[in-house]
C-alpha cells in the first residue's frame, strides 16, 4: 500500500511538472525588473519591449543547464537580428566567480546577470529549480515557462510564431 501511494504521488507530482511547463500563460505580463548584466550594463522588462525574449535561470553546477548552453548560444546567434533575444540569470546559489568564468571561457554572446539577492527568481514565480526559462512575447507577456529539458521543435516553433506575430 506504502508503495503504491508513493508511486502515485510520483506520478502526480510528474504531471504537475509537465502540465506546468507546456501550458501557456495567456498573456500574464513579465514582472516588471531591472537586469544588470556581468558588465554593469542594465536592462528592464519594459525597455525588451518589441523583442521575444528567453529568461533562463541556471547554474554552473546545474549539468543540464550545462548542457542546454550550446542550443541556447545558437538560438540567440541564429535569431537575435530578427528581434530575439536571451538574458541567462545564475541563481543566488552559484559563486559570482564561478559565473565569470563560465561565461568569459565560453563567450557568451548574450547579457550573464546575477541574481545576488534572489529577487529576480522570486519575482518570475519563486524559481528554485534550474534549469527554468520563460519566454516573453513582444508584448512583455509570458508565453510559456520550460522546466528541464524540453523539446526543441517545439520551441523553436513557438519561438518563430512569436517573432512573426
Amino acid at each position: 500500500m506504502k508503495k503504491l501511494l508513493l508511486s502515485l504521488v510520483a506520478v502526480a507530482a510528474l504531471a504537475g511538472i509537465v502540465l506546468w511547463q507546456v501550458q501557456g500563460f495567456g498573456g500574464q505580463p513579465a514582472p516588471q525588473v531591472t537586469f544588470t548584466d556581468l558588465h554593469g550594463q542594465s536592462v528592464t522588462t519594459q525597455d525588451l519591449r518589441g523583442k521575444v525574449v528567453l529568461v533562463k535561470f541556471w547554474a554552473t553546477s546545474c549539468t543540464t543547464c550545462i548542457a542546454q548552453m550550446p542550443d541556447t548560444i545558437r538560438h540567440y546567434e541564429k535569431l537575435s537580428a530578427r528581434g530575439f533575444d536571451t538574458i541567462a540569470v545564475a541563481m543566488q546559489y552559484d559563486p559570482p566567480n564561478y559565473v565569470v568564468n563560465f561565461a568569459e571561457t565560453r563567450k557568451l554572446p548574450f547579457p550573464v546577470v546575477i541574481d545576488a539577492t534572489g529577487e529576480l527568481a522570486k519575482a518570475f514565480g519563486d524559481i528554485k529549480l534550474t534549469p527554468t526559462a520563460i519566454l516573453i512575447d513582444k508584448q512583455g507577456n509570458i508565453i510559456k515557462r520550460y522546466l528541464g529539458n524540453y523539446n526543441e521543435q517545439a520551441f523553436m516553433a513557438t519561438v518563430e510564431k512569436a517573432l512573426t506575430s
